[in-house]
């Protein structure tokens, strides 16, 4: 499997520091409010790498933070006069919400900045022995960025361009404009922690730093995150953590590209910032995660109602195509397939070796969409003939559900229901017309349509149903 490193700017194998594991880190979100629409992608693609991995055989641990301490968090809990801790929970709560019905898996540890910080103050405190940190009269703590000497080597700028757009902010007391906080001193009506060099609480780089120390390691295989995280974000966790460590602290650093809404870039002032609670009502939360998966994850993606529209067909085609199979496996016998159909399920093993090859080449899903949607195809074909048998259309399905599960979709088969009145209506719709009796027969459609929202289908193997979209 080869991925795009950001550090090096090109693909590398991926060979893991222990065989048969994987150590993954991804950044999650701020929970001031629930995450929008340009949050999901990462969100998605890396749950998408981390199934992935799985599929191949790995043992993945990964971990997801939540920044539950921020500017925002405290801003917004000043609004409604509530602690911070209120707003923390509660938005939490519903990143697990929208994260379920996108089919984003938990992670192995969802760690949050105020659980972690004992972590957080000793990591601080090994780059103030160290003399890469140093604490100032206010409390805060600043980390000397011209004493690492690689600073800059993940987003490949040259200090001195760094430097030139360095600036001191009121209130800051530094050595250096380059310099950044990775503790603030306490401030009236904020909350705090205790110190060695006294209270406050962390800035925003540290928390991941520690994070990975607790519950990944010194080094780990995989950082990942939107693009926008490169700088100053990530620069400044590779700098603190391989300060405080003295090894290098990630082996790959993936990055997604942005997103756009309608080719323009998403802000609250354009007027098309979107959450994914709101999409979802309009879309489907599934409908989103099939838009994400349907580009390479560092390509830029415009989103548009042309574009999910064009994502809920496709889900769509998936759906219909699973259903019809388990339809066909209520209907029919035979427990063993015969050696014609043996053989095509052989050849449809083509279909699942594009797949991996297409994810094995810097995780390209919409490649690997493009070998599920053939495999569906070819299956569609194959199913048409009546006399096939039920462990042919079993082995169809298998490998159907096996390709999509590792691309979380199709994960809603048979939450449909039907009441006994439809079902009643549908037998007698049957019954006309095998008595010929089609007027009635459309009269029964017709009001299943009408009235129920429910479209009838159909085949050789009898009527399906569906609702109508």
């Amino acid at each position: 499997m080869k991925l795009y490193n950001s550090m090096t700017r090109t693909k590398e194998e991926f060979v893991p520091l222990e065989a048969g594991k994987v150590k993954m880190y991804s950044c999650g979100p701020t929970v001031y409010n629930y995450f929008h629409i340009g949050n999901a992608r990462p969100f998605i693609i890396f749950d998408t790498l981390r199934r992935y991995f799985e599929y191949r055989g790995y043992e993945v641990k990964f971990v997801q933070n939540f920044t539950d301490i921020d500017d925002k968090v405290i801003k917004k809990a000043n609004e409604e006069g509530v602690t911070y801790d209120v707003i923390a929970d509660r938005y939490i709560k519903e990143y697990f919400t929208d994260a379920q019905g996108l089919g984003i898996r938990p992670a192995s540890v969802h760690p949050r900045a105020t659980e972690t910080m004992d972590a957080i103050i000793d990591i601080v405190q090994s780059l103030i022995d160290k003399g890469y940190a140093y604490a100032v009269d206010n409390g805060d703590v600043y980390f000397r960025t011209k004493k690492f000497s690689e600073y800059g080597k993940l987003s490949h700028q040259p200090l001195d361009e760094l430097q030139a757009g360095a600036r001191i902010s009121v209130g800051e007391i530094k050595e250096d404009p380059m310099d950044f906080a990775v503790w603030k001193g306490a401030k009236p009506g904020e909350p705090s922690w205790e110190t060695p060099w006294g209270a406050g609480r962390p800035g925003w780089h540290i928390e991941c730093s520690a994070m990975v120390n607790k519950y990944l390691g010194k080094t780990i295989d995989i950082h990942s995150g939107g693009k926008d995280l490169i700088f100053p974000h990530h620069e400044n966790e590779i700098a603190q953590s391989e300060c405080a460590n003295g090894c290098e602290f990630a082996h790959y650093w993936l990055h997604n590209g942005f997103l756009t809404i309608d080719n323009e870039k998403m802000s609250k002032s354009a007027g098309n910032f979107f959450m994914v609670r709101d999409a979802a009502k309009v879309y489907g939360y599934e409908t989103i995660r099939m838009f994400m998966l349907s580009a390479q994850y560092r390509s830029p993606l415009n989103y548009s109602e042309e574009s999910l529209m064009m994502a809920k067909a496709s889900l769509e085609r998936l759906y219909t195509a699973a259903e019809n199979l388990q339809f066909l496996l209520g209907k029919l016998e035979g427990e063993t397939m015969t050696a014609e159909e043996q053989a095509k399920i052989d050849a449809f093993g083509a279909h699942r070796q594009k797949f991996i090859d297409a994810m094995d080449d810097d995780l390209n899903t919409a490649d690997a969409l493009a070998a599920v949607f053939e495999l569906v195809r070819d299956i569609n074909t194959a199913v048409k003939d009546p006399s096939c048998t039920k462990a042919f259309i079993q082995a169809c399905f298998d490998i159907m559900m096996e390709l999509c599960g590792v691309l979380g979709l199709v994960d809603h088969l048979g939450e449909k229901s039907i009441d006994s009145e439809v079902e009643d209506l549908i037998a007698q719709r049957a019954a006309a017309k095998k008595a010929k009796n089609f007027a009635e027969a459309d009269r029964i459609r017709d009001y299943l349509l009408n009235e129920k929202g429910i479209v009838l289908k159909d085949t050789r193997q009898g009527t399906q149903w569906s609702y109508k979209e």
